[in-house]
């Protein structure tokens, strides 16, 4: 057979479905490998996006997802979906194409180092020069973006290498469990927080695992601890869970940070530094176990005094065994922490301004949506919303970026989510600021005739850094801009566009765009002013309770 098809066999024997991108002239014989397979091309409008669809697949199944693109500026677009799945620990194969490495008549035309170009954004890199390698080549890649911590790899394949005749098949698949934790390090772990007065739980990004969200529910029922969550470790366990206190969507100052300040251990499962901070420790501060795959990273936040490395599952399982409720522990101030989160977070909004106000946004879409809808969120003053204030009921069910918090990932991560999981209602929700960034893949949605709902919240400016230029004390300069009609740039892509005009409309037009199937778009006018009476003059006045 030819390099091409040995290299397609080989991703469908690691059990790839899709790939996604825009494939150039030096992946043709990848691609007509691609024609007879049982992978579907899913081509796309732009490679970034590409990446972005190809991670969240691995975030939602824990496999590698897979795309595609040329050399040159095809594979230079790769590089921000690529750095996102390293921060966010995301496992994805970036595949780009290269002119002839043993006779070129072309010289230099389009040529960049991708592989040194991917050097720092992914885990592995290497460029395929004889095709009996692709098979060790493949699984080594797999293997490595799959490992903890997970993350983005790259092969890139020459066009007279994949062009090769070849007698070799795939490498056998084998999935090796990674080793719990040493008793030693388990039964340390136990005796502190046996011994703790007020331990609390903390489930970061590297909870949020397929694997590991049954041991972290069970370690709750068992222990009774109550939790709080990051932005990425949200719906590990289920948020109405009566000891959930909230999450960390700031890293200081909130309701919730009232609890982490008088705990005085807190269990830190899955904490990663590429994540923003959920707390700041301090040298007189709580002791704090972290519990992952791998060593701590230390920072001058973060220096934890005990680690159980190895398997977070069975760790986590091996600890719901060795702790007993202690009769120490005084977990009363939590419950008082739990009464005002209810009360100042997940209260109800009556505000019916429009422009929506974000509790309001948050509180609609939240309604409109089962348990297991999945939202989407691009990055912009809305993400520290919902992730503040929307309760995930299941893992994964609100997928947001707080690692390279890159804008422009929102519609495209909806859509990879959507692949994944076609029954599921899926909503995106972007600013318009990151919107336009990949707005071109409605076209995308509209051509596989997915069901998803895209909000574009408008106010006409880069709402988040607008915010934070007046809380710095400078004048409002340089971050307004204007927009296209949203309805009609919709409808020339083939979706259906739609236009909130009062905060009453919001939940009957996404259940109606839900529950009738196709693209839909609707513009959602937002009112940004109480980021600072919230986030602002209300958090600084608040009293934690005593």
């Amino acid at each position: 057979m030819k390099a091409s098809d040995l290299l397609v066999r080989a991703l469908e024997n690691e059990g790839v479905e899709y790939i996604f991108g825009i494939p150039g002239e030096e992946n043709l014989d990848l691609l007509e490998s691609l024609r007879t397979s049982t992978i579907e091309l899913v081509l796309t409008r732009h490679e970034q996006p590409a990446g972005f669809m190809g991670a969240t697949v691995g975030r939602l199944t824990g496999r590698t997802g897979v795309c595609l693109a040329t050399l040159g500026p095809g594979a230079t677009n790769f590089v921000t979906s690529a750095a996102y799945a390293l921060l966010a620990g995301l496992p994805v194969l970036f595949i780009t194409g290269q002119k002839p490495i043993k006779k070129s008549k072309q010289g230099r035309f389009q040529i960049v180092d991708i592989v040194r170009m991917m050097e720092p954004v992914t885990k592995f890199t290497k460029q395929i020069v004889d095709a009996n390698n692709i098979p060790h080549l493949v699984r080594q890649a797999f293997r490595i973006a799959e490992t903890e911590k997970p993350g983005p790899v790259h092969l890139e394949l020459p066009e007279d290498v994949a062009s090769e005749d070849i007698d070799r098949q795939p490498f056998s698949v084998t999935t090796p469990k990674p080793p719990g934790a040493s008793t030693m390090a388990l039964t340390e772990a136990a005796r502190l927080v046996s011994q703790a007065k007020r331990p609390l739980l903390c489930l970061a990004a590297g909870a949020n695992r397929n694997e590991t969200q049954a041991a972290l529910k069970a370690f709750v029922e068992k222990t009774g601890l109550y939790f709080v969550s990051t932005q990425m470790g949200k719906g590990a366990v289920d948020e109405r869970h009566p000891r959930f206190l909230g999450t960390t969507a700031l890293s200081d100052g909130d309701y919730v940070h009232c609890a982490l300040d008088r705990a005085d251990l807190i269990v830190n499962v899955g904490h990663d530094l590429a994540e923003k901070p959920p707390f700041f420790m301090r040298e007189q501060g709580p002791t704090v176990i972290h519990v992952d795959y791998f060593l701590a990273g230390m920072d001058d936040v973060y220096f934890p005094q005990h680690e159980v490395i190895g398997c977070t599952a069975a760790n986590m399982r091996s600890l719901a065994e060795l702790i007993q409720p202690s009769s120490s522990w005084d977990l009363a101030y939590f419950a008082r922490v739990k009464a005002q989160v209810e009360e100042h977070v997940y209260g109800t909004s009556e505000d019916m301004r429009c422009p929506l106000v974000p509790q309001r946004l948050v509180q609609e879409v939240r309604t409109a949506l089962p348990s297991d809808g999945i939202v989407s969120l691009d990055n912009g003053m809305y993400k520290i919303w919902f992730a503040r204030n929307y309760r995930a009921h299941e893992p994964n069910t609100l997928l947001l970026d707080n690692a390279l918090a890159t804008m422009g990932g929102g519609l495209a991560v909806a859509l990879g989510a959507k692949v994944v999981h076609p029954d599921r209602q899926a909503v995106a929700i972007c600013g318009d600021g990151g919107f336009m960034m990949n707005s071109q893949e409605l076209e995308t949605a509209v051509r596989m005739k997915l069901d998803v709902v895209v909000l574009v919240l408008r106010d006409d400016s880069y709402g988040m850094i607008r915010w934070k230029q007046g809380t710095a004390g400078f004048p409002d300069h340089g971050l307004q801009f204007g927009n296209p009609d949203f309805v009609r740039y919709a409808e020339s892509y083939g979706a259906q566009g739609h236009r909130i005009t009062a905060a009453g409309e919001l939940q009957t037009t996404l259940r109606d765009c839900l529950e009738a199937g196709g693209v839909h778009l609707i513009e959602v006018p937002v009112d940004y002013s109480e980021n600072e009476r919230v986030l602002g003059d209300e958090l600084r006045a608040k009293t934690c309770v005593v």
